[in-house]
């Protein structure tokens, strides 16, 4: 059985967000959604999904959608700065004391 989340609005504003770049980016291209559909092997009904940002729709779904339409490559490259401030903070407490 499928768990049940509950998406935080703020997930659903980003969401709505990335599929109204995805659907501006596809008319930009002056391309139709069933194109979009054939190259990402889903429905037209899950690109208007998409282009809602719905939540229900995969992540794979969404990232097909965005090979389509050339704009997958570096979408994984997600900085960490906080976590890395975090980590460069530790080792500055980690760090040996020098002695003379």
């Amino acid at each position: 059985m499928k768990s049940k989340i509950t998406i935080t609005p703020a997930t659903k504003r980003e969401l709505r967000i990335l599929g109204t770049k995805l659907r501006e980016a596809r008319l930009r291209r002056e391309l139709p959604q069933s194109l979009i559909a054939e190259r990402a092997s889903v429905s037209t009904d899950t690109i208007g999904r998409i282009e809602k940002g719905d939540a229900r729709v995969s992540v794979g779904a969404y990232a097909m959608v965005m090979q389509a339409l050339g704009l997958l490559e570096g979408w994984g490259n997600i900085t960490d700065s906080l976590g890395e401030e975090l980590a460069e903070e530790q080792l500055r407490k980690r760090a040996p004391k020098e002695t003379s």
